[in-house]
């Protein structure tokens, strides 16, 4: 795709799923990519992939609710690649389903920390960098639970509603400076957090995905390829969107 090819992306939550295809999209079309989180041999193993395919890749053990390691996971790829020209702020966690009027505080403090404050925290240092470099692309993931409701979710809802509104806010301010920034919400997609909600609740997963009206769960490398056109050039005139991606489940 345009504009890709030399460029340099993070990618978080890079260990597994859907961050691992989106990084090894970027590098298919000749990006370097930092695999940032927490899950370190996760990361290590997309990393190996992406060289494996004649890609660069490095790795940063990132905690995106901590600022310092999202400081250093940008400072580490301006030192080694030179600049940050695309970002996929794509790390989240479910947490547990309980409702609202149960829902343990520990709970909603970690997911709010993970899901919503880490997109503002990396974007908050992303954006600077892009902006020396001389512009650039973020895409944030939120999820078709950052546009209806899923009962005894309430701070996964609320953290995938928050993604969309920060990402019309950052862009409505840096798009006019080179930096467009959009969101992704996925559907159903066959990842290991989409596995662990089967186990915890396979009763609702099993209603989402009977509601899926293209009859089938999304895959990964579907997502990843989304995260790429956004940031390249090819969707150049295309900023403060939330490109959904669910097999029409929020359609009905």
């Amino acid at each position: 795709m345009n504009g890709i090819s030399g460029s340099t992306t993070i990618v978080t939550g890079g260990g597994s799923g859907i961050g691992r295809e989106a990084a090894l999209r970027f590098a298919e079309e000749g990006a370097n990519v930092v695999v940032a989180d927490v899950d370190t041999d996760g990361a290590a193993e997309t990393a190996d992939l992406v060289r494996e395919a004649g890609g660069e890749a490095t790795v940063t053990d990132t905690d995106v609710s901590d600022p310092n390691d999202v400081e250093a996971m940008v400072d580490t790829a301006v030192e080694t690649y030179g600049g940050l020209d695309y970002a996929f702020n794509n790390a989240g966690i479910e947490g547990e389903s309980e409702p609202a009027g149960e829902h343990p505080l520990d709970n909603w403090e970690r997911v709010i920390d993970v899901n919503l404050k880490g997109v503002f925290l990396c974007m908050r240092y992303e954006l600077p960098a892009m902006l020396e470099s001389g512009g650039g692309s973020i895409v944030n993931t939120s999820s078709i639970a950052g546009i209806v409701g899923f009962p005894n979710l309430s701070p996964y809802v609320a953290s995938k509603h928050g993604v969309i509104g920060l990402t019309k806010n950052a862009a409505l301010e840096y798009s006019g400076e080179g930096v467009r920034v959009n969101a992704i919400s996925p559907g159903v997609i066959e990842t290991p957090m989409v596995q662990r909600s089967q186990e915890d609740d396979p009763e609702q997963m099993e209603q989402v995905k009977a509601a899926t009206p293209i009859g089938r769960l999304g895959a990964p490398d579907e997502i990843g390829d989304a995260a790429v056109w956004l940031c390249s050039e090819d969707a150049s005139f295309v900023t403060g969107e939330t490109l959904v991606i669910d097999g029409g489940y929020v359609a009905q």
